[in-house]
């Protein structure tokens, strides 16, 4: 036995003991244990294995085996029993295996001993020690080997929990950084701890500028908020329990010339053993639910209000032939009726717009493809409205042998419908309203001109959006705000593009292209 072995084994232990607290990369920790349970024992070389998560054996560490003799070594050591049960391991078998392994690898050691690395009632590895002089290990020397073992096994316990702690931390940020909600994790005291880049980008922030500031520094409202804010909830005995979230909307405050971002804020607390951690805060823009009100809003307006003056109309006629006091001549009686009919035929025509846009929205709106003639379809249209108008002039004009093209000639006289009668709305009396046509190599283009006031530049953006009626023409003119945009599905439909150019004072120029047939 070694001279000192209490001694010595007692100062390596401190050592490993050391190791393990100081330092939490594992190859380093395993390949300092090694080494002092090489020297502790008097061997001559030592291996480390560590059981992998779906099971088999890895090299971790080795002293004094050359690295040219490790890939001899490794197929050897699947003898070893692979398990996790400390009650599969006999240290007999193990050592029957380790004789196996130093005669075969060649390394000129004759002796060794190894033992399993448990802990919490696991084995993660196994420590192998070899020495090249004849006798057994000794009682103390297995005794010495076990408490080193034990040390291992904590050391490759607690850095493999850093190392998990570490990736989930990372995947953690990884989700946080990437989420397209922002993200506030607040202190007790409402210190930002940690932002993410979305919440960033939506407060007009510069990366970082927000950590370590105050809640109510980053979350600023324009308007005071309908809800309870953060500060107001807590003031109230807010959170209660850890499910006890709740959301607040508003319009984000943020740098000029920036304008307020509407947004939807949900507070969560993260409470452990009834303490409050940290508050976490999930913000979403909710710019697109806000239009989507404002939509509706609009949708029920125009509509009501669309609805009503046809529905007044036929009733009041109606209302006015039947009664049974009065006599109406031929010419009243007939013009009553005409108001009726084309009072009814404009509820007829909005209903289908409604039905439409509905199909539209759902998938529904179908082209049926034949060939047509766009001068003739023109034409066609120009003749109803002409009947209808006859204070402007209506001009067809196309060029001969203008191509036929593929299309559905139902959908495509609603398109020269829709722009015939935005153009009669707003042009003044006896002005000109002109279809024209074009032919390009590739596509035809067909434009409705008009001599009215023109669209603003500002209203040219949205005029083929849903229900989207210009402030000034809502006032004057009758309409739902659904035929450009109707329009615009049809042309799209058709593999088409339509577009409006127009200058205030100079009237509206409102085109569409369609490809030419390959025949």
């Amino acid at each position: 036995m070694l001279p000192d072995f209490r001694n010595r084994q007692r100062d390596y232990l401190l050592e490993i003991t050391r190791s393990i607290t100081q330092e939490l990369d594992l190859e380093r920790v395993l390949a300092r244990v090694l080494t002092i349970s090489v020297e502790m024992l008097g061997g001559q070389a030592g291996l480390i294995l560590l059981r992998q998560e779906k099971g088999g054996w890895e090299v971790a560490a080795t002293n004094g085996i050359p690295p040219t003799l490790q890939q001899y070594l490794e197929p050897l050591l699947a003898d070893v029993n692979d398990t996790d049960d400390p009650a599969g391991f006999e240290v007999q078998e193990i050592n029957r295996i380790l004789q196996t392994i130093t005669h075969q690898v060649s390394l000129g050691l004759l002796t060794g001993v190894g033992l399993p690395l448990i802990t919490r009632r696991k084995v993660i590895g196994l420590i192998f020690i070899f020495r090249s002089y004849a006798g057994l290990f000794s009682v103390a020397d297995r005794s010495a080997l076990e408490s080193f073992a034990a040390q291992t096994a904590i050391a490759v316990d607690n850095a493999r929990l850093y190392t998990q702690v570490s990736r989930e931390k990372q995947r953690l940020g990884a989700l946080l950084d990437s989420a397209a909600d922002g993200m506030l994790i607040l202190a007790t005291n409402h210190t930002v701890e940690r932002v993410n880049p979305a919440f960033e980008r939506m407060a007009g922030a510069h990366p970082g500028s927000l950590q370590g500031r105050k809640h109510e520094d980053v979350i600023r409202w324009a308007q005071r908020p309908a809800g309870l804010t953060l500060e107001q909830a807590e003031a109230g005995g807010w959170p209660l329990t850890a499910h006890a979230t709740f959301y607040i909307e508003g319009d984000l405050e943020r740098p000029t010339p920036q304008p307020p971002l509407p947004i939807g804020v949900t507070y969560a607390p993260l409470i452990e053993e009834g303490v409050l951690l940290n508050i976490i805060a999930t913000v979403r823009d909710i710019t697109r639910f806000r239009a989507a009100e404002d939509l509706k809003r609009t949708f029920i307006s125009v509509i009501s209000h669309e609805l009503k003056t046809p529905v007044a109309l036929i009733k009041g006629y109606v209302s006015t032939l039947r009664r049974d006091d009065a006599a109406w001549d031929q010419a009243i009686l007939q013009d009553s009726l005409a108001v009726i009919e084309e009072e009814a035929d404009r509820l007829a025509g909005m209903i289908e717009n409604l039905l439409d846009a509905s199909r539209l929205e759902a998938g529904g709106m179908k082209i049926h493809l034949a060939d047509l003639s766009l001068p003739r379809l023109a034409e066609r249209a120009a003749a109803r409205f002409r009947t209808q108008s006859s204070q402007h002039t209506l001009v067809v004009d196309f060029p001969p042998n203008f191509p036929i093209i593929l299309g559905d000639e139902d959908r495509l006289y609603q398109v020269i419908a829709n722009l015939l009668s935005n153009a009669i709305k707003y042009s003044p009396d006896g002005g000109e309203l002109r279809i024209s046509g074009q032919v390009r190599p590739d596509q035809v283009i067909v434009c409705i001109s008009d001599q009215g006031p023109g669209i603003a530049p500002e209203d040219l953006p949205h005029i083929f959006d849903r229900f989207y009626r210009a402030p000034g023409a809502s006032k004057t003119t009758k309409g739902a705000g659904l035929g450009l945009y109707l329009s615009k599905a049809i042309i799209q439909a058709h593999n088409g593009r339509i577009w409006a150019d127009s200058q205030p004072g100079a009237g509206a120029h409102i085109c569409f292209s369609l490809p030419i047939s390959e025949k």
